[in-house]
């Protein structure tokens, strides 16, 4: 396993073809500053760049917490002028999760708050221990979710649902959040991580072609109406289906062997 740090505070761990993308400012609680949310940004160029990265997955290194969000002893001594400068900093780590080109999921434990359960919320799937905790509290500090947080809750739970949890500022348990959709996978205390990992080395055995070429048409074909969607459908199977990946799928079918993907 090699290790790969980015700034102060994230560590990027190889799992074979699983990329672990380690959240390690345990002192905040994973409270996104300035220089961790550069990190994020530079940690998820990288790691979208990398064509032997089949998986993300996203963890904290915080024994009792995921990430608590925006570092707000940092903002308090911010002035109007240092938070405006500061917003597409901020803005350019969430979007760096949510744009890595191939699956991506997120182990939670303990709190995911604010900003630290729209990290969560940027993955393709969310595993959660016993332990976990989330949440959107920003209108209970006089501000909004701006992580995406106002646009990606009601895509997983409907507009009434996240209009609710947002408008509340409401904390949500494990057993509850599993129950409305908030996470994928609920499991025991402790076991995230170890779940998460597990999840991302069974995707990772598949096409990394396929990977990505599936992850975009999920992507952008979500919110169309059908016929564009399939329209998105149809351009990413034209993407795959003369790929080295396809070639290879098939043979190893016919062969009854395990295929060993060009990654192209």
């Amino acid at each position: 396993m090699s290790e790969e740090r980015f700034g102060e505070f994230v560590l990027v761990r190889r799992h074979g073809h699983v990329a672990e993308l380690v959240m390690d400012r345990p002192k905040a609680m994973n409270a996104v500053s300035t220089e961790m949310a550069r990190s994020l940004s530079a940690a998820c160029a990288a790691l979208a760049a990398d064509r032997d990265a089949r998986v993300v997955v996203l963890t904290s290194s915080h024994e009792r917490a995921f990430c608590v969000g925006a570092d707000l002893k940092e903002r308090n001594s911010f002035s109007d002028a240092d938070l405006l400068r500061q917003r597409p900093v901020t803005r350019g780590a969430y979007t760096g999760v949510l744009e890595l080109p191939m699956p991506t999921i997120a182990a939670v434990h303990g709190f995911a708050l604010g900003g630290g359960f729209e990290l969560a919320l940027s993955c393709d799937l969310i595993v959660a221990d016993r332990t976990a905790v989330v949440g959107l509290p920003e209108v209970s500090v006089g501000v909004i979710p701006g992580g995406g947080g106002t646009q990606l809750l009601p895509r997983r739970v409907g507009a009434a649902r996240a209009a609710e949890l947002i408008f509340s500022a409401r904390r949500v348990e494990a057993a509850e959040a599993a129950g409305l959709g908030l996470v994928d996978r609920l499991v025991e205390e402790g076991r995230d991580r170890e779940e998460a990992l597990a999840l991302g080395a069974a995707m990772a055995g598949n096409s990394p072609v396929g990977l990505r070429a599936a992850k975009r048409a999920l992507r952008l074909g979500h919110g169309l109406d059908l016929r564009a969607g399939l329209e998105v459908e149809d351009a990413a199977w034209r993407s795959v289906a003369f790929s080295g990946d396809r070639a290879e799928g098939v043979a190893a079918f016919n062969e009854k062997r395990k295929p060993e993907w060009p990654g192209e």
